[in-house]
């Protein structure tokens, strides 16, 4: 039994590990930050999957051999062990519901079809009504509040600012610690402040961490003076500095520093209009008090001074020239010189510098520059040797990064900027574009890849059609799965989703496989059918409700970092149970639907069509093996004996 068994699903087996393979592989060769994330997980399943199908050939039917046990009695004689009573019990109504329903799709095969279509066509409202995002909100019992207080402002000025924000977050219930520090940046500016805030336990509070964010911006926020540039986000999970872990990012590059201002000035106004976004800023940071030298250049040549040696030096003087290195402990370092603080530190110390003079020897510096005062940039950023301003933003709750990003771009198209200026995607905002481009190369290749080895498993160029058409009805509840759980389409859900494809192909493969071989042994194809999906219909449901089992203590996890299982694991459960019986449903009709095709195809180009014996793989069950083969009695009611000894 346990070798006639595993004959006659070791095609369905086989087919099924080869394609998980190919969904699961593809991932683990994705590229970007993407393919760092996953590639750990694609190597492991593939591995692991490898490694089951050794298992389902040796391992299990040897157990079984030994293992299970059949009651010589006959089944009326014999008196039924607890567990086959919870089977009649809960098992045989579910299997004459779904008979009656499926006996019903078969005899009006279109309310299936339209039911079908309906299913896909609300994946387009659906995919614009869920979140998108890089990463999930992870709830790691911890964020930074970035505060920027007005240029020119102390470094003790800044600190003080900051442990009042930092005293207040104390007083909460849910915070546990803070940490003020001041210029961490890799200018060591002084006005820049960044108080990390650690949280008690997520399964301690009664506030999650994005709430909690919501709340600052709300309470705290708005006791700051009106100069203060502020910021409330995670911890990154990579990269990091200021204001460069906000989840919308981009950057508009440009020659004229001047107009990036004013550009940069109306596309913050137009971010902040946008719903749901929050902490709104730019990277260009402007009232930095500065000393600007304006060259009078005709008094410069009546005096024999030269513009360069003025530049010169200046540099020399207050910024500094490398002169010399030395070494100590096998480190060099480089030797600065420039002058003392007291000549370098307001424009009056200035009126002492002098500068080289070819007719004179030296001249004061006043007497060919003109110092003014003025409000500049504290720093000017370039990205591909081009002026540049990134914007930023986080999202409030609920709010994927993708929507505000994408009404952004429409935003800033509308202004209709010149050519030379260039709005684009930045940080994570462009690695969410990254990430839909890899995931939709990862599906065509899976799709590509399971049509391959179903085709040659199956001998047939129809029949991976019929299996792989049920796993884009899975997506909308995939989708809705999302809006009841709350979460957002990252590269969790979407790794996710392509789990959830695994596990509704292995479905149709079963069920497929037992059609066929009911077919070649003399069954017509409405009684192969109803009698090959009942007799599938419990694996089905035991390897279905064995995954989602073990699933559950991943969506139901609590604690830190519990939402990036949540992430994988709500739509493979949420998909799977609701789109359960219309997967089970749409397959045999498709199979139904496609051999029609394959008949009418064949009369029309006079072809000379397969007969029922040769279709699928070859025979796999000696005809004196199994006495039962015939045509079952008890469609639509009753127990007809099972054909197969694993049914």
């Amino acid at each position: 039994a346990a070798i006639y068994a595993t004959k006659e699903i070791g095609m369905a087996v086989l087919s099924t590990t080869l394609s998980l393979l190919a969904v699961f592989l593809p991932v683990a060769f994705m590229n970007s930050i993407p393919g760092r994330f996953l590639r750990s997980f694609g190597l492991t399943m593939g591995a692991a999957i490898a490694i089951s199908l050794l298992v389902s050939f040796t391992l299990t039917p040897m157990l079984a051999s030994r293992w299970l046990r059949m009651d010589p009695l006959p089944e009326g004689e014999r008196r039924k062990n607890v567990l086959e009573r919870m089977v009649d019990w809960f098992y045989r109504p579910i299997e004459r519901v779904y008979m009656k329903i499926l006996t019903f799709s078969v005899d009006h095969r279109w309310v299936v079809v339209l039911a079908a279509f309906a299913t896909l066509g609300s994946c387009i409202p659906l995919v614009k009504k869920v979140p998108k995002g890089f990463l999930p909100k992870n709830d790691e019992a911890q964020f930074e509040i970035a505060v920027r207080t007005p240029e020119g402002t102390s470094l003790a000025a800044t600190n003080l600012s900051a442990e009042r924000i930092a005293r207040d977050m104390r007083d909460w219930p849910e915070v546990s610690a803070t940490l003020v520090t001041i210029g961490d940046n890799n200018t060591k500016t002084p006005n820049l402040a960044s108080i990390f805030v650690r949280l008690v336990p997520p399964d301690k509070r009664l506030l999650t961490q994005d709430q909690l964010q919501d709340k600052v911006r709300k309470e705290v926020i708005p006791k700051l003076p009106k100069e203060f540039r502020t910021s409330v986000s995670q911890v990154a999970a990579f990269g990091g500095g200021s204001f460069k872990t906000a989840t919308v990012q981009y950057t508009l590059m440009g020659p004229d520093l001047v107009q990036l201002a004013k550009y940069s000035d109306q596309i913050v106004a137009k971010l902040k209009a946008i719903p749901g976004s929050a902490d709104v800023d730019t990277s260009f940071v402007t009232g930095n008090p500065e000393v600007v030298a304006l060259i009078d250049r005709r008094k410069a040549a009546d005096l024999g001074v030269n513009v360069l040696d003025v530049a010169t030096a200046g540099r020399l003087l207050i910024g500094g020239v490398k002169v010399s290195r030395y070494e100590e402990n096998g480190r060099e370092y480089d030797i600065l010189v420039r002058a003392q603080e007291s000549y370098r530190a307001s424009p009056e110390a200035l009126a002492q510098l002098t500068v080289p003079s070819m007719r004179l020897g030296t001249v004061p510096l006043l007497d060919v520059v003109d110092l003014k005062r003025a409000l500049g940039p504290s720093e000017i950023d370039r990205l591909a040797r081009q002026r540049q301003v990134t914007f930023f933003a986080n999202t409030m709750p609920g709010v994927g990064s993708a929507e505000v990003g994408n009404t952004l771009e429409k935003a800033v198209k509308d202004m209709n900027l010149p050519p030379q200026y260039r709005f684009a995607a930045f940080g994570q905002s462009k690695e969410i574009k990254r990430t839909g481009q890899n995931f939709a190369i990862a599906f065509g290749l899976a799709f590509i890849f399971m049509y391959l080895i179903l085709a040659a498993q199956f001998e047939s160029w129809l029949h991976p059609i019929t299996i792989l058409l049920a796993l884009p009805l899975t997506v909308p509840f995939a989708l809705i799965s999302l809006l009841v759980f709350g979460q957002s389409l990252d590269i969790f859900t979407m790794l996710g989703i392509l789990v959830l494809f695994g596990v509704v192909k292995k479905n149709s493969i079963l069920q497929i496989d037992h059609i066929n071989q009911l077919r070649r042994q003399g069954l017509s194809r409405r009684d192969a059918i109803l009698h090959g999906n009942r007799d599938r219909l419990r694996p089905i449901l035991m390897t279905s409700l064995a995954f989602v089992a073990g699933m559950l203590p991943l969506v139901t996890s609590k604690g830190i970092g519990a939402e990036f299982n949540r992430a994988t694991a709500g739509p493979v459960v949420g998909g799977q149970i609701l789109s359960l019986l219309l997967t089970l449903l749409a397959t045999p009709i498709a199979y139904s639907l496609f051999d029609d095709a394959a008949v009418k195809l064949s009369r029309l180009f006079r072809l000379k069509p397969r007969p029922a014996s040769e279709t699928g793989a070859d025979e796999i069950m000696e005809p004196e093996s199994n006495p039962h083969v015939g045509t079952p009695a008890g469609v639509n009611g009753g127990h007809a004996p099972r054909v197969g000894v694993v049914s």
